[in-house]
């Protein structure tokens, strides 16, 4: 799906050959400062390399129009960006800006449920605590369906126990609507609760990467 070769950004990141494959849930591990969200914002091209070729599906991204490109693979920050309004405004809104038909009230109550994020559509987004936020922005990106969703840290402000619920329901989301999962995180637990691929990342260089199952 993804392939890097000869990749410089600065002196922050150095990929000398890296291939991420579609239909699989890839996590990206490293200590911080490594270079992991770096890695994740070439990929959609909010950021672009001093050097070298990045192709998604056979095709150089750097001919790609971005604003299409980041429809199809849409990223979800680790800072929550909420909207004013409502719950059902925030979700709504990544939609809206893609220029897509709006989601039907049930369907935002399903993405709700794939972020394990219990409430309802009419509370003020504003209102949600820091971990229901980055939830709620889980949500608005499923409900896209997107080929790719980047995920930097979307687990960060939850506890554990929850943070391994979440990313088992998305997970399941992502496999039954065919979008694939490349997922920084700090957690070997959860990368390897469900990671297919993890890869390593280390002062800015592709140090590893592990098949956990096929």
């Amino acid at each position: 799906m993804f392939e890097l070769r000869k990749v410089r950004y600065r002196e922050v990141l150095h990929v000398h050959e890296l291939n991420i494959e579609a239909h699989k849930v890839t996590c990206i591990l490293g200590e911080s400062g490594s270079g992991k969200t770096t890695l994740l914002q070439l990929l959609n091209e909010m950021i672009t390399p001093d050097d070298g070729t990045i192709l998604y599906r056979g095709r150089s991204i750097a001919h790609m129009d971005p604003v299409l490109l980041r429809r199809e693979c849409v990223m979800v920050p680790q800072s929550p960006v909420i909207f004013s309004g409502s719950i059902r405004d925030n979700l709504g809104m990544g939609l809206k800006m893609s220029a897509r038909a709006p989601a039907t009230d049930d369907e935002m109550r399903e993405s709700l449920r794939a972020v394990c994020l219990s409430k309802e559509l009419e509370e003020a987004a504003d209102r949600l605590s820091g971990g229901e936020k980055q939830r709620l922005c889980l949500a608005r990106a499923l409900l896209m369906s997107p080929g790719v969703l980047l995920l930097d840290e979307p687990t960060a402000a939850l506890d554990e126990a929850t943070s391994l619920e979440v990313l088992t329901s998305i997970t399941g989301r992502a496999r039954a609507e065919g979008i694939s999962l490349i997922i920084v995180t700090h957690s070997r637990s959860a990368a390897d609760l469900i990671g297919e691929n993890i890869i390593y990342v280390h002062q800015g260089k592709i140090v590893s990467r592990e098949v956990v199952s096929s």
